[in-house]
This record gives C-alpha cells, sequence and structure tokens, in this order.
C-alpha cells in the first residue's frame, strides 16, 4: 500500500466519522427533546392525579354540606310544625254529680279559681 493510499482511506473514515458524529448529535439533540416532553408529560399527570384526588375531596364536602342543609330543613320544618300543635283536654261538665273519673267530689266543695279565704268570706 503506498501512501496515498493511505491517505484516501483515512479522508474516508473521517468523513464517515464526521457523518457518524453528526448522526449522533441529532440522536442526542432528539434524546434531549423527547427527556423534556417525557418531564412535561411527568408533571401533567401528576397535575392531573392532585386534581382527581381534590376533586374526591371537594365532592365529600359537596355531599356533607348537602346533608346538613337537609337536615337543618327537615328540623325546621319539624319544630314549626311542633308549635302549631294546641294540647288537647278533656273538659267535664260538673253538675250535681258525686264522682269525676273514679274520685269522689262532695257538692259545693268546688271553687272555681278561688282560695279557700275568698269562698269562706262569701259565705
Amino acid at each position: 500500500m503506498d501512501l496515498e493510499e493511505l491517505i484516501k482511506k483515512v479522508e474516508e473514515n473521517t468523513k464517515r466519522l464526521d457523518s457518524h458524529l453528526e448522526e449522533i448529535k441529532k440522536n442526542g439533540n432528539n434524546i434531549s427533546h423527547n427527556d423534556k416532553r417525557i418531564q412535561q408529560n411527568s408533571y401533567a399527570l401528576e397535575i392531573l392525579k392532585d386534581y382527581k384526588t381534590e376533586s374526591k375531596r371537594l365532592f365529600i364536602i359537596l355531599i356533607i354540606v348537602l346533608s346538613m342543609w337537609f337536615l337543618t330543613i327537615g328540623y325546621l320544618v319539624y319544630v314549626l310544625n311542633d308549635t302549631g300543635t294546641l294540647e288537647e283536654t278533656t273538659t267535664q261538665e260538673i253538675s250535681d254529680v258525686e264522682t269525676i273519673n273514679g274520685g269522689v267530689v262532695n257538692k259545693g266543695d268546688i271553687n272555681y279559681g278561688e282560695s279557700e279565704t275568698d269562698s269562706q268570706n262569701q259565705n
């Protein structure tokens, strides 16, 4: 082999090496670009996961608040309806009756809101 042939082979190999280096640089840029995209995707997934857990919490809080609101409304309706009812009292006419509900009452012992001293003053 001549020196010229060796120089030609070395030049061809350096050209090949240069082309391979350029491809490696391109691939390296693509890899770094893909790494950035993967990191962005992981950040997006992390944000979505956080959003999902936060929405679950808010849904549970909403259910609790609505149930408390319905219970309050129900209690208010119950209280307002309860105060509108009157107690029923049973009355019995007394006219020359010896007993009321099994108890003995003597005639003349009934005072209608009068004290004993008032009834004695009238006699």
